[in-house]
């Protein structure tokens, strides 16, 4: 593995574990599935109440499931029920990359891929050049204490800089004797 490519630790590196959540993760799993519970509870009283009335579901001056809502707070409502809050915040974080980096490191510097399994919690960058790839590496523990910052303490754990994609090795007869071809500059 090139010295390019390897991942460059920011905070400690992490622990080797089980995939099953922890911590944070699994808090917010027990109060997903209490909510739940908590939620058919309250719809089976009110089934119950209804039924005592002499009748199925009645159209009210109040709010129930069944009311429309904005699709925003059904957007809100999917992400939460679904545990998707970190992926989202960080696909948000993507598309304000620029703001984030600068300008300049944007044109050159481009969010490839996160992995947030809990033990990896890795955002891949992709560089258009070993000088940018570079400055990227050094810029790596600022710029994770700024994306922790605005996504939550422990989102990111570590960047791993990708540099450019070398060219198609060409043999043939133009090939100057003992070089080795475009892995002289692209390493």
């Amino acid at each position: 593995m090139s010295e390019e490519n390897s991942p460059q630790p920011v905070d400690r590196p992490a622990a080797p574990s089980a995939p099953e959540p922890s911590g944070v993760d699994l808090a917010r799993v027990a109060l997903r599935a209490a909510k739940e519970q908590a939620r058919a509870k309250g719809a089976a009283a009110q089934q119950k109440k209804q039924a005592r009335r002499g009748g199925g579901l009645r159209s009210g001056a109040r709010a129930d499931g069944r009311d429309p809502m904005a699709l925003g707070a059904a957007i809100n409502r999917l992400i939460t029920e679904r545990g998707w809050e970190t992926p989202a915040a960080v696909g948000g974080v993507m598309g304000r990359w620029p703001q984030i980096v600068g300008e300049d490191l944007a044109k050159h510097c481009v969010p490839v891929k996160f992995d947030d399994e809990p033990d990896a919690r890795v955002l891949t960058v992709q560089c258009d050049s070993t000088a940018w790839a570079t400055q990227l590496r050094l810029l790596a523990p600022t710029l994770v204490a700024r994306l922790n910052e605005d996504l939550g303490h422990g989102t990111v754990r570590m960047i791993k800089v990708l540099g450019p994609g070398a060219p198609r090795r060409g043999y043939g007869p133009l090939r100057a004797p003992g070089s080795v071809g475009p892995g002289d500059t692209y390493g």
